[in-house]
């Protein structure tokens, strides 16, 4: 996951400063190298880590620092807020129109950084406050975008508006916004095309656009992946086009995130989404301190209950939770709450909001996603008697569900005997689900002990 590599490094700096009674100056200066060294290795701008590290020192060598009782604690507090800063202290969401008029929003971006995909995502979000969106197909050159963008259109119930690509993309734009007018669409979302580099063909193009419909938001699609780069596509397009914020791609893979990091301190734009995965629903609002948080390892609890939250059927997490009091679930239940998690971004991703679970997972066995679904497919190939009633699966019954899940018998009697193992930790700590209404509360319920199955 992004920063997983920058969060190790900043854990063993501040174990390091937390085990010191007092520090001095040079205790300081020699931590800040280090965090110094894991920003750049992170592919953070060197100017933006000049200016970071030179905030953080200004403050660390001070009293506020030196005569406090737990000075390690100190400087932690004192990064996690220069973090915040750094990435814009304040969290900004895409403001719609109230007076009835459309709001007209222009994706802009290079090629491959997910810009088509990432216009479907970003219509469904704003489906999801009430509004009614319209996607508009203006890339003309790229083969097969305008029908990626009518398929991923058609997955989300979003109405997809386009011409071909025998027309102008200004043209397109024109039509797109009557046509949002006349069915009541009340935000336009403009796909553009993209290029592999930033060329002056490609910004004309944009600006003809911008020339012939009144775009209220100009967001710019970088991709994670590319590092420093992103920096650098940010700052071109931000003073020869103009951009009103930044949406992340791919902040989910294996990639150092300095791009994170630097945009709003290079260009002054916000960040104001992060694609977190491949899935209409994964593209989460960026707030700046629950990052800072992730980056030093604390955890996002917040993003974790609101994803909770919108994956939950609240009337079966509360008959799951008093099954769980009572160390009363069955397969069934387990079941459930395993589709729970899926919405929920997998356990990978769960695991990685937990506080010091982040750094943690290189310890855990690795968790893998299909295994996963190799014992969903377990539990369907139970008949409705087996999973309630888990006690009756003989041998010829375990014979039969491992052919009809596709695997062998031995994984069939390893999951029974993790499942029965988990219902007796369960009967050990009645009171794991007290005052909890999900079964993913903290890191209790069903959902916690998911964690501890070795898949």
């Amino acid at each position: 996951m992004a920063f997983e590599s920058l969060t190790d490094k900043l854990q063993r700096v501040f174990k390091n400063l937390r085990g010191k009674g007092k520090l001095s100056e040079s205790d300081v200066k020699a931590a800040m190298k280090e965090v110094r060294m894991a920003l750049l290795e992170a592919d953070v701008s060197f100017k933006v880590v000049k200016q970071f590290i030179s905030g953080i020192e200004e403050r660390a060598v001070g009293s506020e620092v030196m005569d406090s009782l737990t000075p390690g604690q100190q400087v932690v507090k004192i990064v996690n807020e220069e973090l915040v800063k750094l990435m814009g202290s304040e969290t900004t969401a895409v403001s719609l129109k109230t007076d009835g008029t459309v709001t007209v929003i222009m994706m802009v971006g290079l090629q491959g950084a997910g810009k088509t995909t990432t216009s479907a995502k970003l219509a469904v979000k704003l489906k999801g406050t009430g509004a009614t969106p319209l996607l508009a197909a203006c890339d003309v050159y790229r083969p097969a975008a305008v029908e990626q963008l009518k398929i991923n259109g058609e997955k989300s119930g979003i109405p997809v508006f386009s011409m071909g690509t025998g027309n102008n993309p200004a043209d397109i734009a024109k039509a797109a916004l009557s046509h949002a007018k006349e069915n009541k669409n009340s935000v336009l979302i403009i796909d553009t095309a993209g290029r592999l580099q930033i060329d002056e063909k490609m910004m004309q193009e944009l600006s003809d656009v911008k020339s012939a419909v009144p775009v209220d938001w100009t967001i710019l699609v970088a991709d994670a992946m590319t590092g420093q780069e992103a920096v650098n596509v940010a700052d071109a397009f931000s003073k020869k086009v103009g951009i009103d914020g930044v949406i992340i791609t791919k902040l989910d893979g294996d990639t150092r995130g300095g791009a994170a990091l630097s945009i709003k301190a290079v260009t002054g734009k916000p960040i104001l989404y992060a694609g977190m995965g491949e899935k209409a629903s994964d593209l989460e609002q960026f707030y700046p301190e629950r990052m800072a948080s992730r980056i030093l390892g604390m955890g996002d609890i917040l993003t974790l209950i609101e994803k909770a939250q919108e994956s939950a059927d609240e009337e079966k997490t509360r008959e799951i939770a008093d099954k769980l009091k009572k160390a009363d679930f069955d397969f069934n239940d387990f079941l459930d709450q395993m589709k729970q998690l899926k919405k929920m971004g997998g356990l990978s991703a769960i695991m990685g909001m937990m506080p010091a679970m982040g750094t943690g997972l290189k310890e855990m066995p690795e968790i893998d996603e299909n295994q996963m679904n190799r014992v969903e497919a377990i539990i369907l190939s139970m008949s409705a008697e087996e999973r309630k009633n888990p006690s009756i699966l003989n041998p010829s019954r375990k014979n039969r569900i491992a052919r009809g899940a596709g695997v062998d018998v031995s994984e069939v009697n390893r999951i029974v005997k993790q499942f029965e193992q988990m219902k007796k930790m369960m009967k050990q700590m009645p009171g794991l689900m007290s005052g909890r209404k999900r079964g993913f509360g903290g890191t209790g319920g069903l959902g916690g002990m998911l964690g501890k199955l070795k898949f």
